[in-house]
């Protein structure tokens, strides 16, 4: 399989289960500002929406949408803890309840703060909007170690990965410090650690 990224956007999420999963992915790098990848090809012909990640599998389909992506690798290792439950249990419910919270009140959020022409009074109302919606990801996360409870599980590494774009729009979450330590924890695994490396992440912390 292939994984079609971009350096510390929303791809990294499946890129971290991946290796959490010790499932070997084929990685191209994908320039999202002219849609072409690293050989060159036309993204657009790979993925109509135009955005990563994109996963391709081995027989040529490609998969895309990083909740369903990464729900999907978990489930080919059977891997009950990094998605739990089957479909129509409550527990994979809860799962997919958790990944549409973080990709609809979180994820977009931030779409609007990476453009330089957004108005600064949307960039502020926008800001705003996020730390009320962290706020859940904080009432939560002050009573557990992870989203779901006492396993990491593929919201955990949704999370990490949205999260981590806090800084870059100067976004402050200091008022959350269990959202905080949760980013430490998740950072410091050695999956987080691997994918990061993968992606000159790490490089990139460090001169910073």
């Amino acid at each position: 399989m292939k994984l079609y990224y971009s350096p510390g956007a929303c791809s990294l999420s499946p890129h971290i289960i991946a290796h959490e999963l010790g499932t070997a992915l084929a990685l191209e790098k994908v320039d999202t500002k002219t849609k072409r990848t690293e050989t060159g090809r036309d993204f657009w012909q790979i993925n109509p929406k135009g955005y990563v990640p994109a996963l391709e599998l081995d027989n040529g389909e490609v998969l895309t949408e990083g909740p369903a992506i990464v729900q999907y690798l978990a489930d080919q290792k059977g891997n009950a803890q990094l998605a739990p439950g089957a479909g129509g249990t409550l527990a994979r419910a809860r799962l997919q309840e958790m990944l549409n919270y973080i990709t609809s009140e979180i994820h977009k959020t931030y779409s609007p703060l990476f453009k330089d022409d957004t108005p600064e009074a949307t960039r502020e109302e926008r800001k705003a909007y996020l730390l009320r919606r962290y706020q859940l990801i904080e009432n939560v996360l002050e009573k557990q170690p992870w989203l779901l409870g006492e396993h990491f599980t593929v919201a955990d590494a949704y999370l990490f990965t949205v999260t981590r774009w806090a800084a870059g729009v100067k976004l402050d979450l200091s008022q959350y410090p269990a959202l905080l330590k949760f980013q430490e924890r998740v950072a410091a695994r050695p999956a987080v650690q691997a994918a990061m490396a993968k992606e000159g992440l790490l490089k990139a912390a460090k001169a910073a």
